[in-house]
């Protein structure tokens, strides 16, 4: 653990109760400066993201990964094996950074974190071909509201989130096995029963990880500068941009406008 100020422990939700006593105003100013680092690695991969999707929708690389096909509901797309690749090779990125951050070094992290959220672009470059680009915009700017607002209250409230996380965290596998169970299925009700429910899990997520995140930094303070602060800021940026993707694009579902030609 990095070295830190002296601190004793008292009630309340988790990792507030050490207060230092020789310094709070460092371990607060240090607090602050830490949720930065985490928004503002957040905010890059999201930059990321964005870039590689648009890029691939709308050159002749798109062709790779998806293929455009026609419904009643307008334009849809079909990954192919090199999509259905992008589509896991995320999964395989937070398994790689959650069992081995430990044992990697900092560059190592960050290289990391920028090729899953480039793998996460590519695998969300359909977007752009489903939906109309001004109602994309306009649902990220939705998402980032709520996202701003749910997350600025897991930071200042004073009630323990613990259980909540841990509720949405069931609600979360949930979703997950019935979207498996409706990719046989094809129920277009259990689809949006799953979209509403699961965009209900990611707001609370965002709000309990957001007081995870100020809860272990309070109560293992890392040291300005050291590569263990490096890494979690990185590792904990991961679990908010993931709750953000997931939000954006349940949202989309909803208030996303389709092409139709």
């Amino acid at each position: 653990m990095a070295s830190g100020p002296d601190y004793r422990y008292t009630t309340g939700a988790p990792g507030w109760g050490r207060v230092a006593t020789a310094d709070a105003a460092a371990v607060d100013a240090g607090l602050r400066s830490y949720m930065l680092r985490v928004y503002n690695w957040m905010a890059s991969g999201l930059v990321l993201t964005g870039i590689v999707a648009y890029l691939i929708a709308n050159t002749g690389a798109a062709d790779l990964f998806y293929t455009v096909v026609r419904t009643s509901r307008g334009v849809a797309t079909q990954p192919t094996i090199l999509g259905f690749a992008a589509m896991l090779a995320p999964l395989a990125f937070v398994l790689v950074l959650s069992f081995g951050i430990n044992r990697m070094s900092k560059t190592s992290v960050q290289a990391l974190f920028w090729v899953f959220c480039a793998a996460m672009g590519a695998s969300m470059a359909s977007i752009f071909r489903v939906y109309v680009g001004a109602s994309i915009a306009s649902t990220f700017f939705i998402t980032a509201g709520m996202f701003a607002a749910v997350s600025l209250y897991g930071y200042t409230t004073k009630t323990d989130l613990t259980k909540l996380g841990a509720f949405m965290m069931m609600g979360l596998i949930g979703i997950i096995i019935a979207s498996l169970v409706n990719m046989f299925i094809g129920s277009g009700m259990m689809a949006f029963i799953i979209s509403v429910i699961g965009v209900v899990v990611f707001v609370g997520l965002t709000a309990y990880d957001t007081q995870r995140i100020k809860a272990d930094y309070l109560e293992y303070a890392y040291a300005e500068g050291t590569d263990e602060a490096a890494k979690r800021s990185v590792f904990d940026a991961l679990g908010l941009y993931l709750n953000f993707i997931n939000l954006f694009q349940l949202l989309l579902q909803f208030v996303g406008v389709r092409q139709q030609d």
